[in-house]
């Protein structure tokens, strides 16, 4: 069941990748969750991909944690290697989440 994430702040990735290097993307990608799990104020992320598509949300406690987030070096330089690789393009979203729930069939 997902957690309530009213208060947060939630960062909308949506790109097209190219198809090349999909090996690189896959390992810069892992490193990348990784690495944005131990950031302070991050909350989670939910991530989907399709046919080259791909959604993902990450979650922050506030303004302030993603900007850090955005502006970590590691961070940054995968950012260029997949403007550089592995993205067509992208669309960033960032918004304030003012109500959240959720259902599940049991």
């Amino acid at each position: 069941m997902a957690e309530d994430r009213t208060g947060q702040l939630v960062v909308m990735f949506i790109s097209e990748r190219t198809g090349d290097d999909s090996e690189g993307y896959a390992a810069a990608a892992d490193a990348m969750d990784a690495l944005a799990a131990r950031q302070p104020g991050y909350r989670g992320i939910d991530s989907v991909s399709a046919g080259g598509l791909g959604i993902t949300l990450s979650y922050w406690a506030d303004e302030a944690s993603a900007v850090a987030w955005r502006k970590h070096p590691d961070h940054a330089a995968t950012r260029e290697a997949g403007r550089g690789r592995w993205y067509k393009w992208y669309r960033l979203h960032v918004a304030d989440i003012n109500r959240s729930y959720s259902w599940a069939r049991e």
